[in-house]
């Protein structure tokens, strides 16, 4: 298991603020979701509106154990929208949809509790 994925592992190194303010964090609203069968490990490839600031972007996410892609059109996941794209076979993934591991190591997607405007960054 991925030390990331090992709820008992240690926080990392200290960092400073600037490094955090580094990551932009933003949410953005799910309007597209497709399967991605030509990946590696099974994946959904996303479309995310995240506002006038940043636009419409694509992700490719390893989410398949908890949804669906028809169960999530029209939710609100947060994302790195600042790393660049990465080609995932045939697609170009241009953020980095956030989420956190169940017990069994499947992703369990970030979101706010309250709905917030697209492109809003997390602090």
């Amino acid at each position: 298991m991925h030390k990331f994925h090992d709820p008992a592992s240690p926080a990392e190194t200290t960092i400073d603020f600037d490094a955090f303010l580094a990551v932009d964090i933003r949410i953005g609203t799910v309007v597209a979701a497709e399967p991605f069968p030509q990946a590696r490990k099974p994946a959904i490839k996303l479309t995310i509106d995240f506002g006038p600031g940043i636009g419409t972007k694509r992700s490719s996410a390893q989410i398949t154990r908890h949804y669906q892609p028809e169960t999530l059109i029209g939710r609100q996941v947060a994302a790195v929208v600042n790393f660049a794209p990465r080609q995932i076979g045939p697609f170009m993934s241009e953020v980095l949809t956030l989420g956190f591991p169940d017990d069994a190591g499947e992703v369990v997607l970030f979101a706010p509790d309250q709905g917030v405007p697209n492109g809003s960054r997390l602090f």
